[in-house]
């Protein structure tokens, strides 16, 4: 017998031994002998081999056999599923390492998502009443809107602090009187005017806890959400006066040049806010992404909290006299672009003159009667009587609820209003391609312009009051979601009425038969009646018309 040996110089960590001693079960043709026994050692360099003599063990020695020991051991999730050889197929050891390593594979290792992340339990029905009933945003029944708007806990003391420190230096830049607004009666909206202008200038860009607390982090929020807002309707209507005869697509490049991130900077500059909003740097020396956000965040709460209190006569003083805006600069102006001829007469109060900001308000027929002057021009009487009259004009009142009942002293008061309301009607459903070209003014253009500013700031007042909770960012979202054009468009056609839109004879057969011309002739459609609401009945009748009529958050129950 013979015994052999593979010597290998083994490496670290990379040699193999294995010892495994056979007890020989004698047979009845051979000669009784003893027990083989074979030993050998595993490596990767030099290889030797050498025979040694075969050592037999009796027959009755007992088999017994050694696992396998490998120097360079398993590491991870599997090495406690370690597999005897001798295990059958279906132990368990086996099974359940098996399931690990798919387990492994399906499903990997996910990341643990940051605290602030991680869900808290909800509070308890009492806790609950009591944080809402605790809440500034409850305490003014009389103005709800203004309500909704304040911080939904109290001002503590670092909030204090800021104000006794720099409120009056704010307040002093923009011309307001240094008397604490608390000292007010309760029924002025004013009384709230401390906290709010505290809040508008908390933007969240700034260092320190103060502005990350969450009174103040979503009442800064939901100012900067509905000054935006403000912004644009106070500039759509004073543009719409002063340039009667211009279409909306010059005025929409006024209204950038003068309130476009670019800009703002120079205003707050000119009103000297720059410290309040960046106390240890020097606003001039900041790159354009450090400074630029603070600043038009401040700037659209600051107007957001200006309307809540003293309204839109107070928006615009602040817009031309402390910040010092100038319309007819030439850094405003629109680019040059080929005009049609206007041959048509305007209103009497706009000829010749381009009325300012301090034009005194006039008491006439309409909630705002030189706006509804300036987008209805005294032309449109010429159309009175015809067939869009006489047919289409009761069907599209009576789907609207219009007229109003209006309580006037005079009979012959209602009855103008009424024939006004009905020829601004059929401005809104008059398409440019009809008259534009030869009367550049006789189509639904100025109309929709004030329309869209004026439903963006309704549907923001509406998402204010109806989540007291939400931070302005959640708000844009939902608002920008609710007043998509596809929608406002799809609104006026459930109600049938994109039939009685007046095309020219040319183009009809396209509009009508193409989704992609008339849906947004339609959404035009929409937002032209919103402005010719707001110009004869003022906001609760745009209020009306988008909640019940044309039900744009899609809650009314749908007939059957």
């Amino acid at each position: 017998m013979c015994s052999s040996s593979l010597n290998l110089q083994p490496l670290p960590n990379s040699s193999m031994e294995l010892s495994y001693p056979v007890g020989i079960i004698p047979s009845p043709l051979s000669p009784p002998t003893s027990s083989l026994s074979f030993s050998s050692s595993l490596s990767i360099f030099p290889l030797k081999s050498q025979f040694k003599r075969i050592r037999l063990l009796p027959p009755s020695a007992p088999i017994r056999a050694v696992a396998v020991a490998v120097s360079g051991e398993q590491s991870g999730p599997l090495q406690k599923y370690a597999i005897p050889p001798s295990a059958p197929v279906n132990s368990p050891q086996r099974l359940l390492k098996e399931l690990a390593e798919r387990k492994k594979v399906a499903f990997p290792k996910k990341k643990i998502p940051p605290r602030r992340f991680i869900l808290k339990p909800p509070l308890d029905d009492a806790k609950l009443t009591q944080r809402f009933l605790n809440s500034p945003q409850l305490s003014l029944k009389a103005f709800p809107l203004l309500s909704s708007c304040l911080p939904p806990s109290r001002l503590n003391n670092a909030d204090r602090t800021w104000m006794d420190e720099y409120l009056l230096e704010a307040k002093q830049a923009l011309g307001y009187p240094l008397d604490p607004s608390d000292n007010l009666d309760d029924d002025n909206p004013a009384k709230q005017f401390d906290t709010l202008f505290y809040l508008a200038f908390q933007h969240p860009f700034g260092e320190g806890e103060r502005t990350k607390a969450r009174h103040v982090r979503n009442g800064h929020s939901r100012l900067w959400f509905l000054g935006q807002y403000v912004i644009e309707l106070a500039f759509a209507e004073f543009f719409l006066q002063r340039y009667p005869r211009e279409s909306p697509g010059p005025m929409r490049e006024r209204v950038y040049a003068l309130t476009g991130k670019n800009s703002l900077p120079k205003w707050i500059k000119a009103a000297r806010l720059q410290n309040l909003l960046f106390p240890y740097d020097d606003m001039g020396k900041l790159v354009r992404k450090e400074r630029e956000p603070p600043v038009k965040s401040v700037f659209w709460a600051l107007f957001g909290a200006i309307y809540l209190c003293f309204g839109m006569p107070e928006v615009y003083r602040v817009l031309f006299e402390v910040f010092g805006m100038d319309p007819e600069d030439e850094s405003c102006q629109p680019k040059l672009r080929r005009q049609l001829e206007d041959v048509d007469y305007v209103s009497v109060e706009f000829e010749g003159r381009q009325l300012s900001w301090q034009e005194p308000p006039e008491d006439a027929l309409f909630t705002h009667p030189r706006l509804f002057r300036a987008c209805v021009p005294p032309g449109m009487h010429r159309f009175r009587g015809n067939i869009w009259d006489f047919d289409c004009r009761p069907k599209v009142m009576e789907a609207l609820g219009y007229p109003l009942q209006m309580t006037d002293r005079i009979p012959e008061i209602t009855e103008a209003r009424n024939v006004e309301l009905g020829l601004g009607l059929q401005l809104c459903f008059m398409h440019p391609s009809k008259q534009k070209f030869e009367h550049p003014r006789f189509c639904f253009e100025r109309l929709e312009y004030v329309g869209q500013k004026i439903q963006d700031i309704v549907m923001a007042e509406r998402l204010l009051m109806k989540h007291l909770d939400a931070p302005g960012r959640w708000l844009q979202e939902k608002h920008r979601r609710l007043l998509m054009n596809k929608f406002c468009g799809r609104y006026l056609r459930e109600k049938y009425l994109h039939g009685f839109i007046i095309y020219s004879e040319e183009v009809q057969d396209k509009y009508e038969h193409n989704r992609r011309l008339r849906n947004p002739t339609t959404t035009g459609v929409q937002q032209a009646i919103h402005g010719l609401s707001y110009c004869v009945y003022g906001k609760p009748d745009v209020r009306r018309l988008m909640f019940e009529v044309f039900d744009f958050e899609q809650i009314l129950p749908k007939p059957v």
